[in-house]
C-alpha cells in the first residue's frame, strides 16, 4: 500500500458493472483481467487504483503509453553476465506489478508487439527475457486493466480477445447521480485522510467480502451443466475460438463466490454474460445474394479465342458483424 490515499472504491457513485468486472478479477485474476471503454472523464483510472486495496499487495502500476520493451519486460546486464558469470536483472514494469494491479491507460494505442507481450505475461504469470543466450525469469502475476476509446483506434481482434472481461461505460449520467458523485470528490480532495476514514468500514467490508469469496472459490465446482449453457450461447454468438467459453466459466463461479454460494447458478451465468461475449460476439451475416449474368449479344464466344476473361463475378464472401462501438469525442 501508498501512503498517498486514494478514492476507496466503495464511495464510487454508479458503475455498478464494471465494479462488479473489477471484483471479479479481484475474487479469480485466472479470468484475465478487464477492458474498460469508455470516453473520458468516467473515473476509469478511480476504480481501476480501488481496485489495488482489494488485493493482497495492494500494489498499483501504470505502465506509460511511450514505454519501449525494456521498460516494460526489464533489461539483463550482459556485462555484468560475462565478466561475473550471473545474470544482473533491472526490473521493469511487469515485476513492479508482480501482485498488484497494471494499468495501461489508452491500450489501444500501445504497439501491437507490447499488447502481445503484455496479455502473454497477463496470462501465463512469469516473465521471461532472453538476451544473447541469458536468461532470467521471474514471478509477473497482476491483475490487467486496460482502457481504450474505440474512436481513437480499435484493437485488433486476436488482441482485445485476450482480455478476460470487456465493459463499456456510458458518457451520460442523469444529473441527481451526477451531483452525488462531484459532491463526493470534492469532499475527498478538501480533505483526503479524513473521507478515507469515513468510508474504511465500508471498505474493510468490502475487502472481506473478496478474501472470503477467494477463500471458497476453489470449492465450487466447474461442473458440466453449466459448461454446457455456456458452450452452447458461445455457439449462438458465434464466437471465434474457445476463449470465450473458459472466460465466462471462470467468471460465473468467481460470481457465485461473490454471493457466498456454494455452486453455479443460472444467475450467476446471466450476470456475467455480457462481460465475456460483448468484445467476442461475432454475429454472421448472410452472404449477398449472387446475380447470374446473362451474356450480351456483343461478347464474345470461347471459340472466337478471346475467351471470358473477367466474367466472373466476386464471390460474396460472409463476414461478422463488427461489435457495436459507441461514439464518444476525441481527446483533444
Amino acid at each position: 500500500m501508498t501512503d498517498t490515499p486514494h478514492f476507496p472504491l466503495s464511495a464510487v457513485v454508479g458503475a455498478d458493472d464494471l465494479k462488479l468486472a473489477l471484483y471479479l478479477t479481484a475474487i479469480d485474476p485466472k479470468i484475465g483481467g478487464v477492458l474498460i471503454e469508455g470516453p473520458r472523464g468516467m473515473a476509469k483510472s478511480t476504480l481501476a487504483r480501488g481496485l489495488a486495496d482489494l488485493l493482497a499487495s495492494g500494489q498499483f502500476v501504470t505502465l506509460p503509453l511511450g514505454a519501449t520493451e525494456e521498460r516494460l519486460v526489464g533489461t539483463l546486464d550482459l556485462d555484468a553476465a560475462l565478466s561475473e558469470g550471473r545474470a544482473q536483472f533491472s526490473p521493469g514494469v511487469l515485476a513492479k506489478a508482480d501482485g498488484g494491479v497494471l494499468y495501461v491507460d489508452e491500450v489501444n494505442l500501445l504497439p501491437d508487439h507490447l499488447v502481445d507481450l503484455l496479455l502473454d505475461v497477463a496470462a501465463s504469470g512469469t516473465n521471461l527475457i532472453e538476451r544473447d543466450g541469458i536468461s532470467h525469469r521471474h514471478s509477473a502475476k497482476f491483475v490487467l486493466i486496460g482502457t481504450m476509446n474505440p474512436e481513437e483506434g480499435e484493437l485488433r481482434p486476436q488482441l482485445l480477445d485476450r482480455f478476460g472481461l470487456n465493459v463499456a461505460l456510458g458518457g451520460h449520467t442523469a444529473p441527481a447521480q451526477r451531483c452525488q458523485i462531484i459532491r463526493r470528490r470534492l469532499d475527498f480532495d478538501s480533505d483526503p485522510q479524513r473521507f478515507c476514514t469515513e468510508w474504511e468500514s465500508q471498505q474493510q467490508s468490502l475487502r472481506e467480502r473478496c478474501e472470503t469469496a477467494r477463500s471458497t472459490l476453489a470449492s465450487i465446482p466447474l461442473d458440466d451443466e453449466a459448461l454446457a449453457q455456456i458452450t452452447q450461447r458461445c455457439f449462438t454468438a458465434g464466437v471465434d475460438g474457445l476463449r470465450a467459453d473458459l472466460v465466462w466459466l471462470r467468471a460465473a463461479r468467481a460470481h457465485a463466490a461473490w454471493r457466498g454460494a456454494s455452486a453455479i447458478a443460472e444467475e450467476d451465468i446471466d450476470a456475467v454474460a455480457e462481460f465475456a461475449l460483448r468484445h467476442r460476439r461475432r454475429e454472421q451475416s448472410p452472404p449477398a445474394p449472387q446475380q447470374a449474368q446473362q451474356p450480351s449479344p456483343q461478347q464474345s464466344s470461347p471459340s472466337e479465342g478471346q475467351g471470358q476473361w473477367g466474367e466472373m463475378p466476386a464471390q460474396a464472401l460472409p463476414v461478422g458483424a463488427r461489435r457495436e462501438v459507441p461514439i464518444w469525442p476525441k481527446k483533444p
